[in-house]
């Protein structure tokens, strides 16, 4: 009966054995799968661009081009991207460059449309405009100028609410969003 005994206990020692082991490497198996299932699903929802890089040109051959250290697609809805430290380069035929930069961006990839925020700096010429926000649209060949706004040259500063410009013709209106508000103009001569 003894024999028995010790028998049944190295049996069941064994099997207690062999069942931690099976839970132990079953668990360890089931946590590593997880582990590459969560590695594949990060890899594939990535919506985080470095370097990003976009030309366009409209049917007048007006090009414009876009660069960003850092872009990261809106999730719910992939035409806009949202960009970091922006550099624009706007092209237009028979005139001068405009160069745009800021901190951040919000471009459509689908009709060109950027918001640029934080920041701004335009550059025509010899005039340099700054402010906070500016809305550009090749459809509308507009660029609006908006928050904290200076227009600056070698002549004038001059200091506003808003400014909007038509990219085609230059046209140029200068205003406040207060009608008892004026805009400031200093001269430099």
């Amino acid at each position: 009966m003894k024999k028995y005994i010790k028998i049944f206990l190295i049996i069941s020692a064994l099997m207690i054995v062999i069942f931690f082991f099976y839970l132990h490497f079953t668990k360890s198996k089931k946590e590593l799968n997880q582990i590459e299932i969560n590695n594949k699903e990060e890899n594939y929802s990535s919506n985080i661009i470095d370097g990003v890089n976009y030309l366009s040109k409209d049917a007048k051959g007006n090009e414009y081009i876009i660069n960003a250290e850092k872009g990261e697609i809106d999730i719910s809805n992939s035409n806009i991207i949202y960009l970091t430290n922006v550099n624009a380069l706007i092209k237009l035929n028979n005139t001068e460059n405009v160069t745009v930069t800021s901190n951040f961006g919000k471009y459509n990839i689908k009709n060109y449309e950027t918001i640029f925020s934080k920041n701004v700096i335009i550059k025509y010429l010899d005039n340099k405009i700054t402010g906070e926000y500016a809305d550009f649209s090749m459809d509308r060949n507009s660029m609006i100028i908006s928050k904290n706004v200076i227009y600056s040259n070698t002549e004038n500063i001059l200091k506003s609410d808003a400014i909007s410009i038509n990219i085609e013709t230059k046209d140029t209106k200068i205003f406040m969003y207060e009608t008892n508000k004026k805009v400031n103009i200093k001269s430099l001569n």
